[in-house]
């Protein structure tokens, strides 16, 4: 009960979520599947009417299928796409309640108690839903009733209304599968001949809760509201954007600014209660002959302090043309990131505030992207001791392997400069005393070594062919310091790096 109301629960069951998505983006006419591998076989995953209605069901072997069904067009299953349809289709269901849930993978679940008489009634708003959906391209079952099971129960095994009051005489003929049991529990029972909910409801409970435990009484009491079930909606994310609208047209850049820093307050306000910091921001200036300009801002690292960013903007905002005058703005933060708390003051270590500041000022001048810095990898294999990576990117942003490190250091000095394998003079396992590389003499005066390194047999490497290095720390007596590795497997000296 909900101050004296009773309670009314929709289900919406998509059966062909993923290939009605899929035939909104390119329609077939024909039969269709959606098809994703289990373990080592390819399954159909989703498919449309045409193809059940010639025989085809989830779960076949793709193999199969085809062999039964020649014509059979089908593309990958995107679990993650079906997933984010899911979520806007939640968002669209709002226009008939605010209370909103999923029903996993495939299924929503809406509270609309007291607002069905906005639509002439529990008839009129499930039409409407209907005839939407199938606007929309999309498959629909729905179902109504006092609760979440009972409707969920409803959608999948009984499409209609259940009235209030009265679920058992609803639900009596639908088959124990309608309680949202698992499959091994569904068959067990169906062994013991209880196949209805008015069979299994007609049973003693006693030999029932120790034979399968609580959960078939509990999804039983639960359909037939003698246990509460909650609905809990998703709330919508956190949306980082402000608006100003001018009474007047404006078209100096001081105004600008000005207002620009009005709206990085609120926006830096809502950026910091949630605990994100801004990493790209978005100023739309929208002219009184309704021409929008924008002005995109990609900072070196997430920010929420707006006395350091509204400098940055100046220069993309002189650029602007104001035309007959700027009568809206917006200011929106489209890309965000955690920002952990920091303690501030002498112990906070080495302020990099004004590096950032700089990257970024930079950035808007090549594209914060083109600034690039060397990323130290975990392996002693030299050429692949480093990667070069966006200096203002993050860990996830630039893609970088779990083997990236960026505290590791190697056990051995390494050269300053690293350069491809220079073959030299020697016939020795130590290095020479007089080579000749680059078209210069030297002497040896002292030699450090040898490292082995072994090569990554798990990676083919064509420049690791030799096998194994022993490398040398090598002072010439002419004053050069270099880095020579010896193939004991392929007899041969070559210098690969030089000290500083």
């Amino acid at each position: 009960m909900l101050n004296g109301t009773q309670k009314r629960i929709v289900c919406m069951w998509f059966p062909r979520l993923a290939s009605d998505r899929a035939q909104r983006v390119r329609p077939v006419n024909g039969p269709f599947a959606l098809t994703l591998r289990h373990g080592n076989t390819e399954r159909i995953h989703c498919l449309n009417a045409t193809a059940e209605a010639l025989g085809l069901y989830r779960g076949m072997g793709f193999a199969d299928a085809r062999a039964f069904c020649p014509e059979l067009v089908s593309k990958p299953a995107e679990p993650v796409s079906d997933e984010r349809f899911l979520h806007a289709l939640r968002r669209w269901a709002q226009r008939y309640c605010p209370w909103v849930g999923l029903e996993e993978p495939d299924g929503l679940v809406l509270d609309i108690t007291g607002s069905a008489h906005l639509y002439s009634g529990e008839e009129g708003m499930l039409t409407d839903m209907r005839q939407r959906l199938i606007h929309a391209g999309l498959s629909v079952r729905l179902g109504l009733a006092d609760t979440r099971g009972a409707a969920w129960a409803l959608a999948r095994h009984g499409e209609g209304i259940a009235p209030a009051g009265a679920p058992l005489g609803v639900l009596a003929p639908l088959p124990v599968a309608a309680l949202r049991l698992d499959s091994k529990t569904v068959t067990a029972l169906q062994r013991l001949g209880l196949r209805s909910i008015a069979e299994l409801e007609a049973t003693a409970r006693a030999p029932l809760s120790r034979r399968f435990g609580p959960q078939v009484l509990r999804r039983l009491d639960q359909a037939l509201g003698r246990q509460p079930e909650q609905i809990s909606p998703l709330s919508d994310p956190p949306h980082y954007g402000v608006r100003i609208t001018l009474p007047e047209p404006i078209g100096l850049v001081d105004d600008v600014m000005s207002l620009t820093g009005r709206l990085l307050d609120q926006l830096c306000d809502k950026l910091a209660n949630h605990g994100e910091g801004a990493r790209v921001l978005r100023l739309t200036l929208h002219r009184v002959d309704q021409v929008a300009d924008q002005v995109e801002l990609r900072l070196a690292r997430p920010l929420k302090d707006a006395r350091r960013i509204l400098p940055l903007f100046e220069r993309s905002v002189s650029k602007v043309d104001a035309g007959f005058g700027i009568d809206l703005m917006r200011l929106e933060a489209t890309a965000v990131e955690r920002v952990e708390a920091e303690q501030l003051g002498h112990a906070s270590g080495v302020d990099t505030s004004r590096l950032d500041d700089l990257l970024t000022r930079i950035g808007t001048r090549i594209g914060i992207e083109n600034i690039q810095r060397f990323q130290p990898v975990d392996t002693h294999i030299p050429e692949r001791s480093f990667l070069l990576t966006p200096a203002c990117g993050t860990t996830h942003e630039i893609g970088l392997s779990p083997s990236t490190a960026p505290g590791w250091a190697p056990l051995r000095p390494r050269p300053l400069r690293l350069f491809p394998p220079e073959p030299i003079d020697g016939s020795t396992r130590r290095p020479p005393e007089r080579f000749r590389w680059r078209r210069m003499s030297f002497s040896v005066g002292h030699a450090t070594g040898p490292e082995r390194i072994a090569p990554e047999w798990w990676l083919e490497d064509e420049t690791w062919q030799t096998g194994l290095r022993d490398y040398w720390r090598v002072s010439t007596r002419q004053g050069r310091r270099l880095w020579l590795f010896h193939t004991p497997q392929r007899p041969a000296w070559f210098v690969q790096g030089e000290f500083p």
